[in-house]
């Protein structure tokens, strides 16, 4: 063969290779694939034909060497340069709370920063590359030493052979775990039951096994995945940040742990855990916990490390429980935004010392990607407590061939057309006048956190709108006693008790009434925070996209949910009912200050004990109002701490440190206090 016609093959492998670990880090890091898996086969066909035309071609890091061919001898134990600490471990969020404070206190009036990152439950893993190449995957073993299991590490179509990019470190050490979905273990145990193989467990059981594996070939045909998330030893590191080294891992190729994310404080960070916690139903891999993490790595540096575990992060755990049932069938309920939210209606089991019989299945594409059935055999899990859902189906119990489940076309309560959200995964009914929508709605219009609506339970709510009473919030203004007193168990009493507190809720001011309206993705702090800037509807309602865009910590897409509500027919009308009802839409003078100009500006103020004068969350939302800052426990940063009875450790710790103890009467006259004069010099 003429030197010309090996060149250009030597050139078509080379093209070839590139093309495929492009496609590699489109598909499994950017979740973004450009071509079908049909042509990413027939790419990786060619280039092995190629190969094996011209075996001189072939490269180590080419994308047709993942699987080894012949089994290794045994596992090599290897010393990591770095030991692999384990991580101090916590399960409530006063000891989370405690673990803040003591790094604080390490860091003495520096700024830090947290990132917090879901804790996988898999296999600990050391990813070792050299100028770009992979040249050893190790597992965490005992911390000092650790099994070398490259020849199956290279089996992971996640991790790359060779890292992409061209500012790359010359040694850079990658710590992570390799996982199994929980879909992938179901398909596993039913290819197992076929082949009359035991089933596992969990898919750690299985992760752990098959990465262990002395024959790589068994190994790949185990669906084996990685996440990075953390570092070892390293040269020519570029990052100094944890945010930075993630953002950097994703450059090179490799997927990074998902939904990390950075605040600015402790507390903040404590808070976004709780909040991440409530989507452990929605993903497909196992999580046994939250992790936070010190971002800067010269604050990890000088905070250094125990004897067994690093000072600068630690794991917020929960415990997990699980159980099998049987899936008996899926009803859906339609929720204040019209989301479509399907719902596992299970044979009832006892699960963490409660019997469950139902649990969220949260949208179709779960229930496709997991392949649940009615009929089907299920793991339901319950992780502290997070309400429960369904892990994985058990179709190595499917004995008979079950039917798909198809989702409703229309919406169940009022029969409108469903839509899919644009770029999202949630099926809405669009219908404004939907009677589902309308209970769910006037339920959270009534809660504590907006209109505090004494009396307007959810049976009375399921009367006033099937009696046609009550089709809009407005309606709830115009009833009468004698239109009440027709309902079902609702006597003279009551009645005017509730009609009391509808008449209370007209003075709540537009911060409550924004957080009532169930506008997307507009809470009660982003209520707060429109309503202090604006300080009416109709200024709200005057401004632009761009000018709500504008204001802090609002951005694009609440804007546009916000303007878009404010616009449309059904808003407008909202809107000017409530008005003509009497209901205050304006921001009182007193909650109209913004944080510049608030009486508590600066402070921190920590809020504990059992309050007479207001509920917590109406205590910390006007806090914020007021330009203060509501923290959760004390520190020498504390200024006040507000007290109600049954204080209890946090007042002792308080007055241990000199931190000034309020009681509601000092509160209320510190807020009451007329502002100082501004000073025009």
């Amino acid at each position: 063969m003429d030197s010309s016609r090996h060149d250009a093959a030597a050139q078509c492998a080379e093209t070839l290779r590139q093309l495929v670990r492009h496609h590699d880090l489109k598909y499994y890091v950017e979740a973004a694939p450009e071509i079908s898996d049909l042509e990413y086969d027939r790419l990786l066909t060619e280039l092995r034909t190629i190969e094996d035309a011209h075996p001189e071609l072939i490269t180590p890091d080419s994308p047709t060497q993942r699987i080894g061919d012949q089994p290794v001898p045994h596992l090599r134990q290897v010393a990591h340069r770095v030991p692999m600490l384990s991580i101090e471990n916590t399960y409530t969020i006063e000891d989370l709370l405690q673990f803040g404070q003591r790094t604080a206190k390490l860091l003495e009036d520096e700024p830090i920063e947290w990132v917090v990152e879901l804790k996988i439950d898999g296999v600990a893993m050391s990813l070792v590359y050299e100028q770009g190449l992979l040249v050893r995957g190790v597992t965490r073993g005992d911390g000092q030493v650790g099994d070398d299991i490259t020849h199956n590490v290279r089996t992971i179509t996640d991790i790359p052979l060779r890292l992409l990019g061209e500012e790359i470190p010359s040694v850079l050490e990658v710590r992570g775990e390799v996982y199994m979905t929980n879909s992938d273990l179901a398909s596993v145990n039913e290819q197992q039951q076929r082949l009359g193989d035991i089933v596992f467990a969990n898919t750690r059981n299985c992760a752990a096994g098959a990465i262990r594996l002395l024959d790589p070939r068994i190994a790949a045909r185990r669906p084996l995945h990685f996440f990075g998330h953390g570092i070892g030893y390293s040269e020519g590191l570029r990052a100094r940040t944890h945010s930075e080294y993630l953002h950097d891992l994703s450059r090179y190729g490799l997927p990074a742990t998902p939904l990390a994310q950075c605040f600015s404080d402790f507390q903040s960070a404590v808070r976004h855990c709780e909040t991440l916690i409530e989507k452990v139903g929605e993903l497909d891999f196992e999580i046994d916990g939250l992790v936070l993490k010190v971002n800067r790595f010269d604050q990890r540096d000088r905070l250094g490390a125990r004897s067994k575990s690093p000072r600068w992060v630690i794991a917020y755990k929960f415990e997990k429980y699980e159980a099998p049932t049987t899936l008996l069938a899926i009803s859906v309920q339609v929720g204040k935004t019209g989301a479509i939210t399907p719902v596992a209606e299970l044979e009832p089991v006892q699960l963490a010392g409660t019997e469950v019989s139902r649990a969220s299945l949260h949208n179709a594409e779960e229930i496709e990607r997991k392949d649940i059935r009615v009929g089907d055999r299920v793991i339901v899990e319950k992780a502290g407590k997070i309400i429960p859902h369904i892990v994985r189906v058990n179709k190595h119990e499917r004995t008979v061939d079950l039917p798909q489940y198809e989702f409703p076309t229309h919406c169940p309560a009022c029969g409108t057309g469903l839509v899919k959200d644009e770029g999202g995964v949630y099926i809405r009914c669009p219908a404004a006048d939907c009677p589902a929508q309308l209970k769910e709605r006037l339920r959270f219009f009534a809660s504590r956190g907006a209109m505090d609506i004494e009396g307007l339970g959810d049976k009375l709510v399921e009367q006033l709108v099937d009696s046609g009473l009550v089709r809009g919030f407005g309606d709830l203004y115009r009833l009468t006693a004698e239109q009440l007193a027709g309902l079902e168990r609702m006597g003279k009493k009551s009645a005017d008790n509730l009609l009391e507190g509808i008449a209370a809720s007209k003075g709540r001011g537009l911060a409550r009434v924004l957080n009532g309206l169930a506008i997307r993705h507009v809470g009660a702090r982003v209520s707060t925070i429109l309503a202090s800037h604006f300080g009416t509807i109709t200024a709200m309602r005057d401004a632009t996209l761009e000018q709500l865009g504008d204001v802090p910590e609002i951005g694009p897409v609440i804007a546009r949910n916000v303007h878009e509500f404010l616009q449309s027919e059904h808003g407008t009308s909202t809107i000017e009912d409530l008005a003509a009802c009497g209901v205050d839409l304006t921001e009182k003078q007193s909650d109209a200050r913004t944080a510049a100009e608030g009486p508590l500006k600066g402070k921190t103020l920590v809020v504990t004990g059992t309050l007479t004068r207001f509920k917590r969350d109406e205590i910390e939302q006007l806090i914020g109002r007021l330009g203060g800052r509501a923290a959760s426990s004390v520190s020498k940063k504390t200024d006040y701490l507000l007290a109600g009875e049954n204080a209890g450790s946090k007042l002792d710790k308080a007055r241990a440190l000199g931190i000034p103890v309020l009681n509601e009467d000092e509160f209320q006259a510190m807020i009451d206090a007329p502002s100082p004069p501004a000073d025009d010099s």
